[in-house]
């Protein structure tokens, strides 16, 4: 059957009202609540280090809450589409928290200075220049998870869907795997190499970055058990 210009309209207009008032709505409030309380809750006296905690840790559970819908969806053996708008959605604000996080966290270890997170003070000290320490890794990391999610945002919308199709379209969002990646490697980086956080802190991202790998691989093994258990014609 072949939807109409108008019909469409008001399919994507009522779709857009449900993702605003089921998706939009309690991911905010949900943010808004998280980001407000971790900040409230920290002992710091910096306003901009309680501020660069706070987006934290709610944009990685976020992000890993992007990767648990597909793994889901395998094993509660339900339809599991190349765009889902929960999984959207939750990317959308994931990146919102993670863009809010870079913007502030330019600003706590080298106040004024945040070229200094990327190459050394001193650069004729130094064989390489760019910071090749713990540090420098955390920074550089966590930058170029900045950029894949800004680039992830741009694309999270049904006109590049649309113009891109659906299997390129598709390719250019699994770089949310490496997203990922990048923002454990820059978290844990953070919490054990410089800012040595408290044991239940450590333990709240290691518990969510092992459930989302846990789910990954178990999705993993679903599909390919589904894959074989499909017997070629003429077999």
């Amino acid at each position: 059957m072949v939807v109409s210009g108008p019909e469409r309209s008001v399919v994507q207009q009522a779709r857009l009202r449900r993702r605003l008032l089921q998706h939009h709505l309690p991911l905010f409030l949900l943010s808004c609540s998280s980001v407000a309380w971790i900040y409230l809750t920290r002992p710091y006296k910096d306003a901009v280090m309680k501020a660069s905690f706070a987006t934290a840790y709610p944009a990685l559970f976020l992000l890993a809450a992007t990767l648990l819908i597909g793994p889901l969806n395998l094993l509660l053996r339900r339809r599991n589409p190349v765009s889902i708008d929960l999984r959207r959605d939750l990317g959308i604000w994931a990146g919102i928290l993670a863009i809010a996080h870079t913007v502030v966290g330019q600003n706590v270890h080298l106040r004024g200075r945040p070229w200094l997170y990327y190459i050394y003070d001193h650069p004729s000290r130094h064989i390489l220049p760019i910071r090749h320490d713990v540090f420098g890794l955390a920074n550089y990391t966590g930058a170029l998870c900045t950029l894949l999610v800004l680039l992830l945002l741009a694309t999270s919308n049904d006109v590049s869907l649309r113009r891109l199709g659906t299997r390129p379209w598709k390719q250019l969002q699994r770089w949310n795997y490496a997203a990922f990646v990048l923002l454990a490697i820059h978290a844990l980086a953070y919490e054990e190499g410089i800012e040595h956080q408290k044991i239940p802190w450590f333990a709240l991202t290691i518990a969510g970055l092992a459930i989302t790998l846990l789910l990954q691989l178990a999705g993993y093994v679903q599909r390919r058990r589904a894959r074989l258990s499909v017997t070629p014609s003429g077999a």
